[in-house]
């Protein structure tokens, strides 16, 4: 009979390593590419974000001195944090990206009008993950057409599942 480990036997679901969402991110903007980023973290921070306590809705991402940097992240410490360390929820981070990537970033932004907003917060092989997405924005006629969109496929998908039945 062969031992099985502990971590071996449990199965990754899809959802089990998503931290935050940003769900307006969608419904604001026309998402063109995504990049994944590392974070630049201290310790009471990784305990927050293993708690699941994490918010990036208001967050963006700004590119300074050839860095990318999230903004306006809000990771609330826990209250068990320690007294000689002073968090600060919404500092500012640094993002962690290849040196071609970054480039890519500099020029959409600078030169072709885009913004980069933070979509999805995860893990990855035990490092926390940024999705970032390369976003223009949505006018309201363009909301208006998505949601429209959005209804006719969800009236589709009832009227082919009362088909079948």
């Amino acid at each position: 009979m062969r031992a099985v480990s502990k971590k071996a036997s449990k199965k990754k679901t899809g959802d089990s390593n998503v931290i935050a969402v940003n769900r307006k991110a969608r419904h604001e903007f026309f998402i063109e590419e995504t990049f994944e980023a590392g974070i630049a973290l201290e310790g009471w921070e990784v305990k927050s974000l293993r708690a699941g306590r994490a918010n990036v809705q208001e967050a963006y991402v700004v590119i300074r001195r050839r860095q990318a940097w999230l903004i306006g992240a809000n990771f609330p410490p826990l209250p068990s944090a320690s007294t000689h360390v002073r968090p600060e929820p919404t500092r500012t981070r640094k993002l962690l990206l290849h040196r071609r990537e970054l480039a890519r970033l500099i020029g959409a932004t600078e030169r072709q009008g885009y913004t980069l907003i933070p979509l999805q917060l995860y893990w990855k092989r035990g490092l926390a993950k940024l999705a970032i997405g390369l976003a223009k924005g949505k006018q309201k006629q363009d909301k208006r057409e998505t949601k429209k969109q959005q209804d006719w496929q969800r009236q589709k998908e009832r009227l082919l599942k009362h088909k079948v039945q």
